[in-house]
């Protein structure tokens, strides 16, 4: 019975040791090992955001160089204010070489915006339809930013491929 006894005592001291051993050992080192590895995943987290941010850095510098390229070649389109009577001569060149009449010519109200100034000029021209598209054609090609709004086409009643044309057309300049 002695050795009973002592086998109940010695067992249980056994299991004393073994669960002060877990609570005092064992389980802290796990939840620094838990911690640790949370610590180790935030990291992961913020390193691979980092490099999606670094990514995006370059496509915007990339992008960013674009952009700068397009401004660059708008305002190479964009004549200096001083050349309005150059922008004149050419138009009323292309018309002439078309075989049309200019009419009056005036300037309206100029429109200051960011960096450009529009010009917008009211025009009067008579003569053949095919060449007033000719000389559509001949103006868009020109090497600088035009835009044409307010066309008023109308023919002649005497003869119908003759039309007299209203417009307003808009030069660019730059600032």
């Amino acid at each position: 019975m002695k050795s009973n006894l002592l086998k109940f005592i010695l067992f249980v001291l056994m299991l004393t040791l073994a669960y002060s051993g877990y609570a005092w050992m064992v389980k802290p080192a796990n939840a620094r090992l838990v911690q640790k590895r949370q610590q180790i995943n935030t990291k992961l987290q913020k390193l691979n955001e980092l490099s999606l941010a670094t990514s995006e850095a370059q496509d915007l510098s990339k992008q960013l160089s674009t952009l700068t390229e397009a401004v660059e070649f708008f305002q190479s389109r964009l004549p200096h204010e001083s050349q309005i009577h150059k922008v004149l001569e050419q138009i009323t060149l292309i018309a002439q070489k078309q075989g049309l009449k200019p009419g009056t010519i005036s300037a309206l109200r100029t429109k200051d915006s960011n960096g450009y100034i529009e010009q917008p000029l009211r025009m009067e021209i008579d003569g053949d339809f095919n060449a007033f598209y000719s000389f559509l054609i001949e103006i868009e090609k020109l090497p600088r930013i035009i835009r044409l709004r307010q066309l008023d086409l109308k023919k002649d009643k005497k003869n119908p491929s003759q039309i007299h044309a209203n417009f307003v057309i808009s030069v660019f300049f730059s600032s």
